[in-house]
């Protein structure tokens, strides 16, 4: 048995421990009594009972049903759809403008990779904020009034009121068309899963994406056609001084998504071409050896590789991107840091508040870190 002396580096070990845990509960039972017993003095009442109250004021963007006689929790609730609204569709298209970014940065063509240079150092070094509020004046100060809304294609519209989209029509086969492509988003992850662990054990490349292509296309098509078939969109129209029907893009949520992807989009170019010249020259030597363009040798040999590399910086621009959101607050987009500083404004529940705001960037952000880990592992190379 050791000796328990504090000679022993064990025994030292576990007193020092002990005794920091113990400072670490001490300062926060200093700092939840005296937060509780200044709110006690104040008459500030403390919990989330206030949730179930009525929330009395309106929210210009809700991709739900909601109306100012809903509680605060709805509002909350509104929030936090829209802040996921965004982050998901901007981590996807910033994706894809990093990507593209970050290999027209290392193309043979001097004029190409000069100007994805110059975007990824002109948007690297200004700040978020500033891009915010320039894209939002764009849209508000340069476009043209609703009545003289530019037509982009039909019943496609800008203008200061933001973009206008035709609608698909209130139809059970719009219903089975999308149900058809959710399956068969499904089925051609699998697919693809078993065409991987086929190639994994017997080396043998079967290409799986004629078959992905026909699923993602035959299903919604085959759903919208046991529907009947409708052709009817709700397509926008002019009536007063604005527009009615159809989908509507709001000049806040496209600033703030435009802005996000842009900004974003050049730190995943710089990681995407950081990962790609990480690939020994060597394997871009071989590919071509045996008669492969460059394309097929950049999508084939060297981008696989690169992955390893490119994944976990990867994941940090996405939590930065989901974070990055809260400055929507600043060009009016009520995203759950705007709703809940409302919420807090007129409660008086200051505390709560901050304490929601922070558990909802905690939840996105680890959900965020989780996916991509388990991809990362996936993709990690296994040692025999």
């Amino acid at each position: 048995m050791a000796r328990l002396s504090w000679s022993n580096p064990s025994v030292r070990s576990v007193v020092y421990q002990t005794l920091a845990l113990a400072a670490v509960a001490a300062v926060a039972w200093f700092l939840v009594s005296n937060t509780l017993s200044n709110l006690a003095a104040r008459n500030i009442a403390s919990g989330f009972g206030f949730l179930e109250r009525e929330a009395g004021f309106a929210i210009g963007e809700t991709p739900i049903r909601y109306d100012p006689q809903d509680t605060y929790a709805r509002a909350i609730l509104v929030g936090l759809l829209n802040t996921l609204r965004v982050a998901a569709v901007g981590i996807v298209l910033a994706t894809v403008l990093g990507t593209l970014m970050g290999v027209a940065r290392l193309s043979r063509n001097w004029l190409v990779a000069r100007l994805a240079g110059t975007y990824v150092e002109l948007m690297r070094n200004t700040p978020l904020l500033l891009q915010l509020f320039l894209w939002y004046a764009l849209i508000t100060e340069t476009m043209p009034a609703a009545r003289q809304a530019i037509e982009l294609l039909p019943g496609v519209f800008i203008s200061n009121r933001g973009i206008k989209l035709p609608l698909p029509a209130d139809h059970p086969g719009f219903d089975l068309a999308a149900a058809g492509f959710a399956l068969a988003v499904v089925l051609a992850l699998a697919l693809a899963h078993v065409a991987r662990k086929k190639q994994r054990l017997s080396g043998e490349v079967r290409p799986a994406g004629r078959w992905i292509a026909a699923l993602l296309l035959g299903l919604p098509l085959a759903g919208w056609l046991a529907g009947g078939a409708p052709l009817a969109f709700d397509v926008p129209r002019l009536q007063g001084f604005g527009f009615v029907g159809g989908a509507t893009l709001t000049p806040e949520y496209a600033a703030l998504l435009f802005g996000l992807v842009v900004y974003t989009g050049a730190f995943i170019a710089e990681v995407v071409r950081a990962g790609i010249q990480s690939v020994d020259r060597g394997q871009w030597e071989a590919a071509e050896s045996i008669g492969l363009r460059r394309g097929a040798v950049l999508r084939l040999v060297v981008l696989p590789q690169a992955l390893r590399v490119i994944i976990p910086p990867l994941t940090s621009q996405y939590l930065n991107l989901t974070k990055n959101s809260s400055l929507a607050v600043a060009i009016g987009y009520p995203d759950i840091v705007s709703i809940a500083n409302t919420t807090l404004n007129q409660t008086g529940q200051a505390i709560e508040g901050v304490l929601i705001i922070m558990a909802v960037y905690l939840a996105v952000s680890l959900s965020i870190s989780v996916l991509m880990n388990l991809y990362n592992r996936r993709m990690a190379l296994v040692e025999r």
